[in-house]
């Protein structure tokens, strides 16, 4: 095979770390290389540095066998390098076209849509991808939105195309079909860099090249290793995702703690995305959340800790009628809320540790000295918080958008745990998570359930839900369809109330 992109001793160092150290990586032509690591091995930071993102310290960068330097993202993708982020770059009030094709053109004003119609079409029809050209992005599922970033690296005569954690955003579904057609690219001769943390994904691959803190481990195929051996190249331990539920809780889980009935709401276009909801939460309980995304999940999460106010309905939390009320009565009231778009809604990226494992509470007590904030304090409940939740990071005044997903994404925990006390609203707490980060989340959310806590679980991995909840609710366009138990239901029964057909809830 013919190697196209190769780096040798690569090198990027940011302030206090050393994200890449000589990374020696290549990667062949018509071929599926995947990178696998924790969060913050370097994956990204290396896949920045082949797009031109970074420039590296140290090192060099080959592609066809001569050296190049990228001092862009420009001059990558003139190279025929493309790059679709996990967190899209798009304009949602134009249409797919227009996304596609805005600033592809280097002169004159006009962005000449009806060639460009011909020349998408074409890759549409080329790859199997099924877009509506003039749909608004905005108006498009999540998984479509993805087809779009990846037809505009297409359109932008990509023959290197880097995914980073592709299938984050999507269902099992859409994830299946993305890889029968990233397949058919490598089939058309396209090289594939694929960043993901879902063994299902990396044993897809040609190869795999494993990172750990910021150096190869190895690069391996993977019908050579199995995925034991894989984690272990990874962490450099075992890694335990299953759990076993104490099914000594059932009394406990009577108690309600959360009961909702007949919730229902409408977004700012008269969207009915909650419709009648009805759902009780024990205490001691995790109540697991499947659907599909889009299907109303985000709306009840934020109906539930007070920051959409609903419709119709009530929500009684610890006897006592909350819905319509502000979102600091459902904190004070011992609500904690892990969202799923960490950087977007659960922190402020540009803010320091310890003042984002504050956020909400910052006129608390325990952090004030009379209208003053007292930095000592809070410095010091960070810092042993830092240490409590193993966050890797320089020190307590770190910025958030410094750490990796997975480091960040235990700010969040740290802040809900130490401050809810009755209910825990977790919406996709693992998603783009590491297993080892995955292996500490859970455990943390069943400690919180053996403490007492009910816990609404959603999540878009099934097996995810299988393994931790004492009961499935399936939603599906704002309803809940059904009410399952684990160990009595299938992946494929889920499956069909996750498409709608309904099942008489059981208690």
């Amino acid at each position: 095979m013919t190697t196209i992109l190769r780096t040798v001793n690569l090198t990027k160092r940011f302030p206090g770390v050393i994200a890449n150290e000589d990374v020696n990586f290549d990667l062949q032509k018509g071929e599926i290389h995947c990178l696998f690591g924790e969060n913050g091995a370097g994956k990204s930071t290396l896949s920045s540095c082949l797009f031109g993102f970074y420039q590296p310290e140290g090192g060099s960068l080959e592609l066809n066998g001569e050296p190049v330097k990228f001092r862009s993202p420009r001059d990558a993708i003139h190279a025929g390098i493309g790059m679709v982020h996990q967190h899209f770059v798009l304009v949602p009030d134009f249409t797919v076209l227009e996304n596609i094709v805005v600033g592809t053109h280097e002169h004159g004003w006009q962005l000449g849509l009806d060639e460009a119609r011909k020349r998408v079409a074409s890759l549409c029809r080329e790859y199997e991808i099924d877009l509506e050209p003039d749909a608004l992005v905005r108006d498009l599922a999540v998984g479509q939105q993805q087809w779009v970033e990846i037809l505009k690296a297409l359109y932008l005569g990509a023959k290197v195309l880097i995914l980073d954690e592709p299938s984050a955003v999507l269902t099992p579904e859409e994830s299946i079909r993305l890889f029968r057609i990233i397949s058919h690219m490598k089939e058309l001769g396209l090289s594939i860099i694929l960043i993901s943390h879902k063994m299902v994904e990396v044993m897809q691959s040609d190869r795999v090249t494993v990172l750990r803190k910021g150096k190869v481990v190895g690069t391996v195929c993977p019908d050579e290793v199995t995925p034991k051996e894989l984690t272990r190249m990874m962490v450099g331990r075992d890694i335990e995702l299953r759990v076993v539920r104490d099914r000594s809780n059932k009394e406990a889980a009577k108690e309600p703690v959360l009961v909702v009935g007949g919730l229902s709401y409408r977004d700012t276009r008269d969207n009915l995305m909650l419709d009648q909801v009805t759902l009780t939460i024990g205490r001691g309980e995790i109540l697991g959340l499947a659907g599909v995304s889009g299907n109303g999940q985000k709306e009840l999460f934020e109906v539930l800790s007070g920051i959409i106010v609903p419709g119709s309905g009530n929500v009684t939390l610890a006897g006592e009628r909350i819905e319509g009320l502000p979102s600091r009565h459902y904190m004070d009231r011992g609500v904690g809320l892990v969202p799923d778009d960490r950087f977007r809604e659960g922190l402020i990226p540009e803010f320091g540790i310890q003042e984002n494992m504050i956020l909400g509470w910052q006129r608390h007590d325990d952090y004030t000295q009379g209208p003053f904030l007292n930095h000592k304090q809070i410095g010091t409940i960070a810092e042993g918080l830092i240490d409590e939740f193993r966050i890797k990071a320089p020190s307590a005044d770190t910025p958030v958008n410094h750490l990796s997903g997975g480091n960040a994404q235990k700010v969040i925990l740290a802040r809900e745990f130490v401050h809810s006390n009755k209910l825990l609203l977790a919406n996709q707490p693992t998603r783009g998570l590491d297993l080892g980060v995955i292996e500490y989340v859970y455990k943390q959310i069943i400690a919180k359930r053996d403490e007492g806590y009910a816990v609404l679980l959603a999540s878009e991995e099934l097996e995810d839900l299988l393994n931790l909840s004492d009961r499935i609710a399936v939603i599906s366009g704002g309803r809940i369809t059904g009410v399952v138990d684990p160990e009595n239901t299938s992946i494929e029964e889920i499956g069909l109330l996750m498409a709608g057909e309904r099942k008489e809830a059981a208690e």
